[in-house]
């Protein structure tokens, strides 16, 4: 049965760049794990093994280097668009390249004035300590005339210990579950959001002003919805992020719940008054939507963000 070629590509992946800015004694990092996938008029390569439209995966290894040398790293975004606008239109077989970034920030370490003075300086401004709250993604898409960016984050924890129902719901003769009425509500959140920059005739966003200002709405919609469903808190997250950040058309979360359970501290006397929990890893609910500016068509893979 004869067979033909589907949809391909190659790169390289996770490349760890730090790149240190030095302002005089101030220094300042970005951290980055990017991958570079590149596809376009590539059938020989599969097909006879020519590599004459191959330019080496190492060599965009190279390249990532070389561009945080050559062009600095202002934002995730930034330095991704650089890469892919270089890759389509300096190589005439690539058609279409995808740059995934994920971002580890830091933050400095605050330190006594006894050690600024021990070391002859009135301030530390050079040593970091790795933030521990989320990794912060982007991936940017460039077919040599339409830019795709979509931003996001990972492994970001939040919890409300009350302002949380769950209650009402379908039970049948396998359900054991109790409703609450005063729930600690806790999830690890994995988002991603589209802006609606396409192309350079357009004014890019301010990418960094946007993720703080992203991040920021989603954790006010978290902290003020009075909860009485995961799915409720999640459309408030992404409906308040919409309805702020213009540059954005939609937004896509993958919600899991991480229980919390009411340990049963009768055996030994005791009154439980929702003060004890365990909180259980696994299984786990796992809660999924988009969000959408009205009039705007889904484009965020679901498998970007789902399990």
């Amino acid at each position: 049965m004869p067979t033909i070629l589907g949809q391909n590509q190659y790169g390289k992946a996770e490349n760890r760049v730090v790149k240190i800015t030095r302002d005089g004694a101030t220094h300042h990092i970005k951290d980055l794990n990017v991958s570079v996938a590149l596809s376009g008029d590539m059938d020989e390569v599969h097909y006879s093994g020519s590599n004459a439209h191959v330019l080496p995966t190492d060599t965009t290894k190279n390249t990532v280097f070389a561009f945080a040398k050559e062009y600095g790293i202002e934002s995730a975004e930034q330095f991704g668009i650089h890469l892919a606008r270089h890759f389509v239109t300096s190589q005439e077989p690539i058609h279409r390249a995808r740059i995934r970034i994920e971002e580890y920030a830091w933050e400095r370490i605050e330190t006594s004035d006894a050690n600024s003075k021990f070391i002859g300086a009135d301030e530390v401004k050079h040593s970091f300590v790795r933030k521990g709250q989320e990794t912060r993604l982007t991936q940017i898409t460039y077919d040599g005339e339409r830019w795709e960016v979509i931003s996001g984050l990972k492994d970001l924890v939040v919890m409300n210990s009350t302002n949380s129902e769950f209650w009402g719901y379908v039970k049948d003769k396998y359900t054991t579950l109790q409703e609450a009425y005063d729930r600690i509500l806790a999830t690890q959140v994995s988002g991603r959001w589209r802006f609606n920059w396409t192309d350079d005739e357009q004014k890019a966003p301010n990418w960094e002003k946007s993720y703080e200002q992203t991040k920021k709405h989603m954790l006010q919609a978290f902290a003020e919805t009075y909860s009485l469903s995961l799915q409720q808190t999640l459309y408030q997250m992404g409906a308040r992020i919409i309805n702020n950040r213009s540059e954005i058309d939609e937004v896509r979360f993958s919600l899991p719940n991480k229980h919390h359970f009411l340990v049963d501290l009768e055996p030994f006397g005791l009154k439980n008054d929702n003060e004890v929990y365990f909180a259980a890893d696994r299984p786990y609910g796992l809660i999924e939507a988009t969000i959408l500016r009205d009039g705007c068509e889904a484009l965020i893979p679901v498998d970007m963000t789902n399990l």
